[in-house]
């Protein structure tokens, strides 16, 4: 889905999961349990669960997140603190997505993020990887305690780093954050894969 607004986008803004960071959450599950109940159960009581919003806004921590969740697997703790752990690592960089961000920024192109996700997942990933220094901001949902598509996280971004959505072009993999932007005014791009957002990209840039 693209949006074209009558002013030009200056600045673009990525989410993360599923676009710079891989995020196969079925693949997580399909790796941990070999049992299809303890499977089905997991993407029930953790993944699809309302605690995992929580954990995103910053509103349940880690720990007694892991907690919960052992209560209703009816699973061991560290076991549940263990799959916390894959989770962080199974956040790897999508090459073809990263080499468009760094291709953007040499061109001046003024590059922020927008990701739901816990604090302490990015402060792993902010320690692991180094492609965050090409963004001149970024805003993680846990750390502010606001979350997409709830409009004040996008008003939020805008006021921290003086951003007009006209001006402003927004990328993410997840339609409600989509239209939740559009509503807002900003230009946007829902992500499929990197081919295509970069001619995307392309278009709204040289417009």
């Amino acid at each position: 889905m693209e949006n074209a607004n009558s002013t030009p986008p200056r600045n673009v803004i990525f989410d993360f999961g599923g676009v710079l960071l891989r995020w196969q959450p079925e693949a997580i599950v399909d790796a941990f349990y070999s049992d299809a109940d303890l499977r089905a159960s997991l993407s029930r009581n953790v993944f699809r669960h309302p605690d995992w919003i929580e954990m995103d806004r910053g509103s349940l921590a880690e720990d007694a997140a892991a907690h919960r969740f052992a209560a209703r697997m009816n699973r061991p703790v560290e076991e549940m603190q263990t799959l916390l752990q894959l989770v962080k690592e199974s956040l790897v960089p999508l090459p073809e997505t990263i080499e468009l961000v760094h291709q953007l920024a040499g061109r001046g192109v003024p590059l922020y993020g927008l990701s739901n996700m816990p604090g302490s997942t990015f402060a792993y990933l902010r320690g692991r990887y180094d492609h965050w220094k090409v963004f001149r901001g970024i805003v993680i949902s846990g750390e502010i305690k606001l979350i997409k598509p709830d409009p004040a996280i996008f008003e939020y971004i805008c006021r921290e780093h003086r951003l007009e959505p006209a001006e402003t072009l927004f990328i993410d993999d997840h339609s409600p954050n989509i239209e939740a932007a559009e509503k807002l005014g900003f230009h946007t791009i829902l992500f499929r894969d990197a081919g295509r957002c970069a001619r995307a990209l392309q278009t709204f840039l040289d417009s």
